[in-house]
Formats: structure tokens, C-alpha cells, sequence
């Protein structure tokens, strides 16, 4: 006969049947949970390199390549025709301005100048000599003038005596009319010695200035052969270094001939070149960086080369910053021409597969501790940013280290950190 059970039996017969229903059941649901998660594979995110999508600016650049060169280099050729005769200073020597770089055979050249000088002398002593013979002879005809015009005068007066005593009946109309004639004929010779005045004194006027502009061209000429002798003497024209010198003793060179390079190397500039077809993007003043070591030097086309050459034209570059200590003469520089820029747009830093320039690509966007691939459209680009046309949002954070090698959509990122 079966015993009816307690509420206590009871109970405890419940308790052993949640036990046996629910403990499978929790373990199917935590595996439910855990095993996806276990399923999914996932990255170290401390192997990866993040960016942030941001708003801002971004110019488009043109690619050019480029080497270091002094800022200031100046060759120095030789003014004259002549011999070396010594040589002072050596490649590699610091310069101060007037340093003697080497002596040329300058005889010839003084010579040439002494017979210069005294040609001017002579041609001064023509000048003087000129002056004097036009004064001496323009004064001669000025006394002539003085003198008939006091002949003038006195036949004035004997006219009208004459005319007055044929007034009187004491004289004869003949006699005034010689002498009316007579003082017509003075008349006339004293406007004849004037205009003589006039016309001389112009052309001895013109012929002392033929002579002065002759001395004038002379000094002009002696002039240049000293500051060609001073030239000759070859020294440095500013604070430098000597990079070259021509140490042949004895060498005849010609005049126009390089004889001395110096270059100042506390400055540089990067000469480059650039397809012609992109000439419209340079101007002198324009903006341009250089990228050296990996790193980004804000710089400005100093010159732009007016002709191309072989489909390419030349200019220089100087960096912004003058206290930056990166360059060196020879160093090759990657130069970049800033041809536009866009302002405020959507933004994110350079990435590894940005590789084929503007168009549609596959990143990887971090969202609740994982990453999933997304399609985005990329821009233009230059060597700090690429312009987000489509796919992405301002503050959304994406995978810029290579993802080349990953083959699911979606990963869990292990040991991340927001």
C-alpha cells in the first residue's frame, strides 16, 4: 500500500528534478554562448596600427625626384688668359670672404693697363690743349667783333656829319651816300664776325667734346681692365667652402675657364624635375614638401626653370624650416608639388592598401571589439591622408596596417584597448 509523501519529501523530489533538467540545459546554453566565440577567429590587436576618421584638409600632390645641393654654389672662372703660378687653398678648405684662392702670371695684363694710363694721360693733355686753343681762338674773333663794332659806331657818326653838312650846303649828297654805304659794309661785317663767333665756337665746342667722350670711353676701359686685374687675383667672394680648384702649377688657361668652385653649406636646396606636362603646377613661391627618411618637410619652389629639357623641366625647392638638420650635399629627396587642396572634407591617414590611387577598396572597421571589412571609396591622396568619399563616418576607426593576409570578413581583436 503506497504511503502518501511529505511536503518535505516532496520538495526534495522537486529540487532533484531541476537539478536534472536545468544542468543540461545551462551547459547547452553556455555552450550555445561560447562556442561561436571560440568558432570565430580572431587578431592581436596589438600587431595592428589604427586611424581615426577625421575631418580637415588635404592636398594633392605631384611626385618629383630630387637631390641635395648647396643653396649658394658659385663657379669661378678665370678672367684673363694666363698662367697658374701658385696655389693657396685645397678642396675641403673653409673660406672667409677675400680668402686667396690662387695667384695668376698678371704681367701682361699690368702692362696693358700701364699703357692704358698713359694713353688717358695723353688723351687729358689733348682735352687741355683743345680748351685752350678754342678759347684762344674764340677770344681773336671776339676782339674782331669789338673792334668793328667801335668802327660801326664811328661810321654811324661820319654818316651823320655828312648829313648834316649837306643840310647846311657845306657837303654833297655823294658824300653821304659813301658814307651811308660805308657804314652799311661795317654793318654787315660785324653780323659776319658774329655769326663766325657762333658757328666756331660750336664746332670747337663739338670737337672738345669728341675729345672728352674719348677720354670718357678710356676711363670706362681702364676701369674694367682693373677691376679684370683685380679678378685675376682670385679670391673668394663670401664666407664658403672650396669644393674645387684647379691645382695644375704652371696650367695655361683661357679666359672663361672654371677655375674654382665654392658652395656654402649652411644651407641647401633640392634641384628636381618634373614631366612638362605638369609645368602649370610650378611657380616660383608655390608650396611643396620633401620627403626624406620617411619624413614629410614642408618646403617652397624657390626657381622654375623657363625651358624643358628632354620632356622634363627643372626647379629647386627650399625647405620651411631652416633649423631642420637633415640634409646633405648628394642626398636623393623625394619632392612633392602641391597642385590642390580640399578643405574640410572626410579624411584618414595613409593606409597599406591604399596601393592603386582613387577608387573603391576593402578595409577593416573596428566595431564592438572586433574588426569587419567594409567597402569604402577612396580619393586623392598625398603622404599623410586619402579623402573618404563613401563608406565611412567621422570617428569611425579603421585598420591602417596590412590586412593583405586576412581572409574573413570579420575577426575578434584580441588584447584591444579603446
Amino acid at each position: 500500500m503506497d504511503r502518501q509523501l511529505s511536503d518535505k519529501e516532496k520538495n526534495a523530489a522537486k529540487r532533484k528534478m531541476m537539478l536534472r533538467i536545468g544542468i543540461p540545459a545551462a551547459v547547452i546554453a553556455v555552450a550555445a554562448i561560447s562556442v561561436p566565440a571560440i568558432l570565430q577567429p580572431s587578431k592581436d590587436a596589438t600587431k595592428m596600427t589604427f586611424g581615426i576618421v577625421d575631418r580637415g584638409d588635404v592636398y594633392t600632390s605631384l611626385s618629383a625626384s630630387g637631390k641635395v645641393v648647396p643653396a649658394y654654389e658659385e663657379i669661378i672662372t678665370s678672367p684673363i688668359s694666363a698662367r697658374i703660378m701658385e696655389v693657396y687653398r685645397r678642396p675641403g678648405d673653409s673660406l672667409e670672404t677675400g680668402t686667396p684662392l690662387l695667384r695668376l702670371d698678371l704681367n701682361a695684363t699690368e702692362v696693358e693697363i700701364n699703357k692704358q694710363r698713359d694713353n688717358r694721360q695723353k688723351q687729358i693733355l689733348a682735352v687741355e690743349q683743345q680748351r685752350l686753343s678754342n678759347e684762344t681762338h674764340l677770344n681773336s674773333i671776339e676782339m674782331q667783333i669789338k673792334v668793328k663794332q667801335m668802327n660801326v659806331s664811328r661810321l654811324a657818326v661820319e654818316v651823320e656829319n655828312e648829313r648834316r653838312l649837306d643840310s647846311i650846303g657845306s657837303g654833297t649828297g655823294d658824300h653821304v651816300r659813301e658814307a651811308e654805304l660805308a657804314y652799311r659794309t661795317g654793318c654787315i661785317e660785324l653780323e659776319q664776325l658774329k655769326k663766325q663767333l657762333e658757328n666756331e665756337s660750336k664746332a670747337l665746342d663739338a670737337n672738345l667734346r669728341s675729345l672728352k667722350l674719348d677720354l670718357s670711353i678710356s676711363d670706362k676701359n681702364l676701369g674694367e681692365q682693373l677691376r679684370t686685374l683685380e679678378d685675376a687675383r682670385l679670391k673668394s667672394p663670401r664666407k664658403a667652402t672650396l669644393t674645387y680648384i684647379n691645382t695644375n702649377i704652371g696650367q695655361q688657361v683661357s679666359e672663361g675657364e672654371r677655375i674654382a668652385t665654392i658652395a656654402d653649406f649652411s644651407s641647401f636646396k633640392i634641384d628636381a624635375e618634373i614631366a612638362e606636362a605638369n609645368v602649370r603646377f610650378l611657380s616660383a613661391g608655390g608650396k611643396a614638401f620633401v620627403k626624406i627618411s620617411k619624413k614629410i618637410q614642408p618646403a617652397t619652389i624657390l626657381t622654375v626653370t623657363p625651358v624643358s629639357t628632354q620632356g622634363a623641366v627643372k626647379f629647386s625647392v627650399v625647405l620651411d624650416s631652416a633649423s631642420v638638420q637633415v640634409l646633405k650635399p648628394g642626398m636623393s629627396a623625394e619632392v612633392g608639388v602641391v597642385k590642390d587642396m580640399k578643405s574640410d572634407v572626410l579624411r584618414i591617414p595613409v593606409c597599406s592598401e591604399y596601393t592603386q590611387g582613387p577608387g573603391v577598396y576593402e578595409l577593416y572597421v573596428v566595431k564592438d571589439g572586433d574588426i569587419e571589412k567594409k567597402t569604402v571609396r577612396l580619393g586623392e591622396a598625398n603622404y599623410d591622408y586619402i579623402v573618404v568619399e563613401s563608406g565611412l563616418e567621422e570617428g569611425d576607426k579603421i585598420v591602417l596596417s596590412s590586412t593583405k593576409s586576412y581572409k574573413n570578413r570579420k575577426y575578434k581583436l584580441n588584447n584591444y584597448n579603446n
